[in-house]
């Protein structure tokens, strides 16, 4: 048992040893745009739509152990609700962690390239309330999906540690059955800082 109670510190320990041999840490505030494609076959009833549209407010934390290799943490959600063919609000929220490899492609200019696992949480809100006064009743439902994530994005230093990083997101969602496709797509950019060496 007291080789157990070790375990969590010695993770600790690694952790932020870790953060204090790193080449460096990003952090990033961003916003995007989705898009999937649309079902151009589907004829008469239950007509499932594309997931698309809407703005999405990114954060993300990157941080290389050496010159060339890391990991990608990032977070995203719609930032107004969305209207699920026309009558029901929903909110996807999207996160995900990757391992990352950056390379300099020009002076001041790196590329990243990330692959990772992550899910979709998809909130759908009741339609005009619970209509029940003083509430008392569930006003939405949750439907979570597994997914998986690639991503590209090209930072560039403009002002000493401040970067500005174009990026791309492709992510594979199985059994994406609310929405006609499980290929999602969204493009945006980031600002960001960086601790360390870059």
């Amino acid at each position: 048992m007291r080789r157990f109670v070790w375990l969590p510190l010695v993770c600790t320990f690694l952790f932020f040893a870790s953060f204090a041999h790193a080449q460096h840490t990003d952090f990033a505030v961003g916003g995007s745009i989705l898009w999937s494609p649309k079902n151009p076959t589907a004829s008469g009833g239950f007509v499932a739509p594309p997931e698309k549209g809407g703005q999405y407010p990114a954060i993300s934390l990157q941080h290389f152990f050496n010159q060339h290799l890391g990991y990608y943490a990032e977070g995203t959600f719609r930032y107004h609700e969305g209207s699920f063919n026309g009558y029901q609000p929903y909110r996807p929220i999207i996160y995900n962690l990757n391992a990352v490899y950056t390379d300099r492609l020009a002076a001041k200019t790196h590329g990243d390239f990330m692959a990772g696992i992550g899910g979709q949480t998809l909130v759908f809100y009741t339609a005009g309330g619970c209509g029940i006064a003083g509430g008392g009743c569930q006003t939405h439902v949750d439907s979570t999906h597994f997914l998986f994530h690639f991503g590209v994005g090209v930072r560039y230093y403009f002002f000493r540690n401040w970067f500005v990083r174009p990026e791309a997101h492709y992510y594979i969602i199985p059994n994406n059955y609310q929405f006609h496709s499980d290929n999602v797509f969204r493009v945006g950019a980031s600002v960001g800082y960086t601790w360390g060496p870059h």
